[in-house]
């Protein structure tokens, strides 16, 4: 069984850092391209951050460059995601899910407010 599991969400003020992580199992996580992708209340699913299978390609979108960081452990099946300098604007539930989006994770929250 294939399985995603975010952790790591929660309540922060602007300006602070968080540390998600998403532990997969039942595929071979190191074979995948990995994204995180989020959902802020009343709107669509965005894309935020993608990693090819090895961990030394990575990608952005621009509301997050240079305040996020995409990184992987293949020997440990997880997939990361620093986040600093967060704005109230990067308030959403945070998803990874696999190369192709064929795998999803039940979500983490973040929510960043004073």
């Amino acid at each position: 069984e294939v399985q995603l599991v975010e952790s790591g969400g929660g309540l922060v003020q602007p300006g602070g850092s968080l540390r998600l992580s998403c532990a997969a199992s039942g595929f071979t996580f190191s074979s995948y391209y990995m994204n995180w992708v989020r959902q802020a209340p009343g709107k669509g699913l965005e894309w935020v951050s993608a990693i090819n299978s090895v961990g030394d390609t990575t990608y952005y979108v621009d509301s997050v460059k240079g305040r996020f960081t995409i990184s992987r452990d293949n020997a440990k099946n997880t997939l990361y995601l620093q986040m600093n300098t967060l704005k109230p604007e990067d308030t959403a539930l945070y998803y990874c899910a696999s190369q192709g989006y064929g795998y999803w994770g039940q979500g983490t929250q973040v929510t960043v407010s004073s």
